[in-house]
């Protein structure tokens, strides 16, 4: 029996080629995610200033001062979060590391004898979860450490057993939140910490009179709620000449996109009060280069009467042509 082959109309013709156009669009829209990708480039910079308001990029340093390209054990997608301490006239500088094989961040160490030019040396801290915020501070003569871990929903307390490459944790100080970029600080005999959560919009207050007793949360805590502006920390509090100072990162239309500084005029463990400075933004996005579009962490360090110096992080978004090679391979 002969097979009659019916011809479509010309409606229905239009239809099926129109199905195979959007067919052929999503085609390529997916193709074109696997081989372009937007991707934020985080680096780390040095800035100098005459005050803890007062930091901008220096001639004399060369800006980004540790990228990515300079971690040498582990494949790194980018750095962020410095914070760094100086010990017998050498500087030590600690950072997230993100290891593109496992996306997690783990916490890096470079090392610097004038705090300009850095020579990264290797992952000093590293979990079976996401570290970042590398808060590293002095108490009686020991050095200790309180890292981001939000995946544990807790904060947790490392020293050093031999600094600056061997870290031990203590024990975890708070838990029950998912919490991040907590800054710790001591004042009148007594430590604080302000802390906030992966949302960003709010920030928690604790206090405590033993850096590994017993935390309590401020009565006036949480001091900001449903806030992105100024809720989340941007770095470390500075304590100087009795007054305190907190920087806080503003994620209002885009992650980490500038830092503003808060003073706190008034802190007891019952009441709380602060005001922003005049100075702000202390940080902002260049508009090119390797912090183009934001920037979002600062830790400040006075290295002479009139002259600061601080270790600051910054992004740009790029476009990425290609696949990414290492992520398959560990796939």
């Amino acid at each position: 029996m002969k097979l009659m082959h019916k011809t479509p109309n010309l409606p229905q013709a239009l239809d099926r080629g129109s199905a195979r156009k959007s067919r052929y669009i999503s085609d390529f829209k997916r193709m074109a995610r696997v081989f372009v990708r937007r991707k934020c480039d985080w680096s780390i910079g040095i800035y100098t200033g005459k005050s803890i308001f007062d930091f901008a990029a220096t001639e004399n340093i060369k800006n980004p001062v540790l990228t990515a390209k300079d971690v040498t054990d582990v494949i790194a997608e980018f750095v962020a979060d410095p914070f760094m301490v100086c010990d017998n006239d050498t500087w030590y500088m600690f950072f997230e590391v993100m290891n593109s094989l496992n996306d997690r961040g783990e916490i890096g160490l470079a090392i610097s004898n004038d705090g300009f030019h850095w020579n990264y040396k290797q992952i000093v801290l590293k979990e079976a979860f996401h570290l970042s915020y590398p808060y590293v501070f002095k108490f009686e003569n020991e050095y200790y450490m309180i890292p981001e871990s939000y995946e544990t929903n807790s904060i947790r307390l490392y020293k050093a057993v031999d600094f600056p490459t061997k870290w031990a944790f203590l024990k975890v100080l708070i838990d029950g939140r998912d919490y991040v970029d907590s800054s710790v600080f001591n004042f009148n005999e007594m430590w604080w910490m302000f802390t906030s959560s992966t949302q960003s919009n709010i920030l928690r207050l604790y206090y405590t009179d033993d850096l590994m007793g017993h935390w309590i949360e401020h009565p006036q805590s949480p001091l900001i709620e449903d806030n992105l502006n100024i809720a989340r920390p941007g770095g470390r509090v500075v304590v100087h000449d009795d007054q305190i100072f907190r920087y806080t990162q503003d994620d209002e239309h885009l992650y980490g996109t500038q830092v503003r500084a808060f003073e706190i005029t008034h802190l007891t463990t019952t009441t709380y009060k602060e005001k922003e400075v005049k100075e702000n933004p202390i940080l902002k996005p260049s508009g090119f280069g390797w912090n183009k579009t934001g920037m979002h962490n600062i830790d400040p360090h006075q290295i002479t009467k009139d002259k600061w110096i601080a270790c600051v992080d910054g992004y740009q978004i790029l476009l990425v042509f290609g696949v990414d090679l290492q992520k398959l391979i560990s796939l």
